[in-house]
């Protein structure tokens, strides 16, 4: 038999709710995607509710599990798919394909992805962040050794314009190359590697 899950908005909260039917195990609500160690959404305390509130339409002899709070992501892709931006209550993301960035199999920017890193790097100076992620990866092609090495360089060359041009010594960078860890999509297809081929840039929201 299986579990009911259902969604509850709350103010700027998402309250995810699991229930399940007397007899069976409780249920939870679904595991966040595999991310980078340190990049995990962070939750705040779990809002109060109210399990007789005849909105929630449990079913019949149904109880809640426990409620978990997740912040709000709000998504922002191009048309082209080729910049994705995410805001959470904690970080702001921006994931850059690597077509964009480079040639193929190559570490070396284009003039367009200068005009991107600059975007980002002005997003970081409204942010006033002190700590910056740029992480590389791949999609499975190819042997997994040399996706790590390519990822590291083309997150060391984005790091490089991002220095030159925030030119802030208060800045620390995290620099990782994670080669196919970490995929976002199906590696099986096309579209899918496209996406995973990808170096995200990614700090903490300081403004209200």
């Amino acid at each position: 038999m299986t579990p009911t899950r259902l969604t509850t908005v709350l103010g700027t909260s998402t309250l995810l709710i699991a229930t399940h039917l007397l007899g069976v195990t409780s249920a939870r609500a679904d595991d966040s995607p595999s991310v980078p160690p340190g990049t995990e959404a962070t939750a705040t305390a779990p809002v109060e509710v109210d399990p007789n509130d005849p909105d929630l339409k449990l079913p019949d002899g149904a109880t809640l599990a426990g409620a978990k709070v997740l912040d709000i992501k709000s998504v922002v892709e191009d048309e082209s798919g080729d910049e994705r931006r995410e805001d959470t209550n904690s970080d702001v993301k921006f994931a850059l394909q690597a077509e964009v960035l480079f040639g193929k199999d190559s570490a070396r920017l284009s003039g367009e992805a200068r005009s991107r890193i600059t975007g980002i790097a002005e997003e970081i100076r409204t942010q006033h962040a002190t700590r910056v992620r740029v992480f590389g990866f791949t999609d499975d092609l190819g042997s997994s050794a040399h996706g790590d090495i390519l990822s590291k360089r083309r997150a060391n060359a984005v790091h490089d314009v991002l220095s030159d041009q925030l030119d802030d010594a208060a800045i620390t960078y995290e620099v990782r190359g994670y080669g196919e860890q970490y995929p976002i999509a199906d590696n099986s297809t096309e579209p899918g590697r496209k996406k995973n081929r990808r170096v995200e840039v990614s700090f903490p929201r300081t403004d209200d």
